[in-house]
């Protein structure tokens, strides 16, 4: 059996640490301070890793990011995640989609398909509808000067009688 890596915290780091386990925004940042909590406890990564459900390499990959870069490192960190196919900041995107969807309105695999020659780009029906859902809130938040949707009123509808 190998060394337990033992971590002594301030209570500082611990009272922060616990605050970022009972409130953090997203569930993989509490879980990786309940890994260092855990550690703290000198509970062994095989341990920490059935409580939590990884591996122990992960409990100890944590463990030593936490110790070089403080709280601030078991954040997941900017341009993580697969890039989107379709971007809005894209010029040629927006003009390509705006032209397809004027030639063919009413048919979603028809615009995919001459997406697919025109991009080179293969997609999911559904990639294009949350790209052109997001293409139209930004459009009426830009029209109407807020991100209300046209369906959406801001006042109640009146009971006619």
């Amino acid at each position: 059996m190998g060394k337990i890596k033992v971590i002594a915290l301030s209570d500082e780091q611990r009272a922060e640490l616990e605050k970022g386990y009972r409130n953090g925004k997203s569930h993989t940042f509490r879980q990786r301070c309940q890994m260092i909590l855990l550690k703290s406890e000198k509970r062994t990564s095989l341990e920490i890793a059935a409580v939590v459900g990884c591996c122990e390499m992960v409990i100890n990959n944590w463990l030593t990011r936490y110790l070089e870069e403080d709280i601030e490192g078991l954040r997941t960190r900017a341009g993580r995640g697969r890039p989107p196919i379709l971007s809005q900041q894209n010029a040629e995107h927006l003009r390509l989609v705006k032209a397809e969807i004027e030639k063919h309105p009413n048919s979603v695999k028809t615009v995919i398909a001459a997406l697919d020659e025109g991009l080179d780009l293969q997609m999911h029906p559904e990639t294009l509808k949350r790209f052109l859902k997001k293409m139209v809130t930004d459009f009426v938040g830009q029209e109407r000067g807020s991100r209300v949707g046209k369906w959406q009123s801001s006042e109640p509808k009146k009971k006619k009688s």
